[in-house]
């Protein structure tokens, strides 16, 4: 499909084709897929948005795929029936049948066994709404125990009969050299030509490291380097509870800190006046992974510098997390989402470090990558990729050459570029 206009992309799923939307990092898969799904819910049209893991379901405001097909823990159609879970529950029935638009966001971590299990249940439910299954196979791969087989293995894959569309523009950074070095790094392809770009891009620091934000593949790593930095702020520590609403009383508090984990909002958000921060979201004055500077803290405010001078009075923003019910509304019997848990801190973290993992969605200016610590396939790429400039990007010597940073899996990369 050449086009790639938000009309365009809802006149071909309202027509009942089914979509993959794909492209490397930067591209607008984020945007694109929202602007669908609210484009449906003004229709009053209801959208289920999963993903195969709670964090990637937490960016999109959704849910698991085990949990709204209720899968329970099972990996496999075999490990569904022998836990009993293979015929589905009427309400999943129901739920499923209910649905206008199923998105599946970050398609490249959903195992071939996942997938076929979600091919199951939609022909258990009789679905016949549409799928919009979003992602990068050339990114992060399932989390699996044993062999890794992608969703395009599927047997499911090929019966979906998806229309592929590929989003190509880079909206994240305008360097052309720099887009296209990325695009090799990408593709794992990496000869004496970026071989040479990328070792030009290791420089020194200098000794204010509070000025750079450092992405670290481990949680340790960015946890020290953030406790470490913070410490040498001089002036008074802050610290913000988030705070939770817990909306159904069944709410475990387990059940709260696991969405928090996933939601990637720490439980107590420690700041001082002067510190660097980074925002976490997308608003009219601010957008992900921006930078900033505290100059105010407040009870319920803090206020941020941008680099451009203008200060921005941030307040406590909520993220939810809910889930499909039939409820009783007017008299009538009706599928509603209905909020679960709601988290209220302010959209920062500290901007001293970050891993690689939690900076997905994100535009980084600044940025120093510590190349020690890549250790999954596509993990050199995803960290490149949240640079805004080759500019102000600085990258650690590796252990290993450049050609061994920037590996793939195989069958991903076969299958992207048949």
């Amino acid at each position: 499909m050449e086009t790639t206009s938000l009309s365009a992309l809802l006149s071909t799923l309202q027509s009942g084709q089914n979509l993959f939307l794909t492209g490397g990092a930067g591209t607008g898969k984020t945007t694109l897929t929202r602007q669908i799904i609210a484009a449906y819910g003004a229709e009053g049209k209801k959208v289920a948005k999963l993903a195969s893991t709670g964090m990637a379901a937490a960016l999109i405001g959704g849910q698991t795929l085990h949990s709204f097909f209720d899968l329970g823990i099972a990996d496999s159609e075999t490990d569904l029936e022998r836990r009993g879970k293979l015929i589905p529950k009427k309400k999943i029935v129901k739920l499923v049948r209910a649905m206008d638009l199923i998105v599946i966001d970050e398609i490249s971590m959903v195992s071939a066994e996942v997938f076929d299990m979600v091919r199951l249940r939609l022909l258990q439910c009789g679905f016949d709404g549409v799928l919009l299954v979003v992602g990068d196979f050339l990114q992060l791969p399932p989390v699996t125990r044993g062999t890794i087989r992608f969703a395009f293995e599927a047997p499911s894959w090929g019966a979906f009969a998806f229309e592929t569309v590929t989003l190509t523009h880079n909206w994240r950074s305008e360097d052309a050299k720099f887009n296209s070095i990325l695009n090799a790094v990408r593709h794992a392809c990496v000869g004496e030509e970026e071989h040479r770009y990328l070792h030009e891009l290791i420089k020194p620091t200098g000794d204010d490291l509070s000025c750079y934000t450092f992405l670290y593949g481990t949680n340790r790593s960015a946890f020290e380097h953030n406790r470490e930095q913070l410490d040498a702020v001089d002036g008074d520590l802050y610290a913000f509870e988030t705070q939770s609403v817990c909306h159904d009383a069944k709410t475990q508090p387990r059940e709260v800190q696991r969405f928090m984990e996933d939601a990637r909002i720490p439980e107590i958000l420690e700041l001082k006046i002067g510190a660097p921060v980074l925002f976490t979201r997308n608003s009219w004055n601010y957008i992900n992974g921006e930078r900033g500077s505290v100059v105010k803290l407040e009870q319920d405010a803090v206020s941020v510098r941008k680099s451009d001078g203008t200060v921005v009075k941030l307040e406590r923003v909520g993220t939810q997390k809910s889930r499909w019910e039939e409820r009783t509304v007017e008299q009538d019997k009706q599928m509603v989402e209905v909020p679960l848990i709601t988290l209220y801190q302010f959209p920062i973290v500290l901007a001293f470090a970050i891993t690689i993992h939690k900076s997905q969605g994100m535009s980084i200016s600044d940025l120093v990558i510590d190349t020690t610590e890549i250790f999954a396939p596509s993990q050199f790429y995803v960290a490149l990729s949240r640079a805004v400039s080759p500019y102000t990007l600085i990258l650690k010597q590796p252990r290993v050459n450049w050609a061994n940073l920037a590996f793939v899996h195989p069958k991903a990369l076969a299958f992207v570029t048949a």
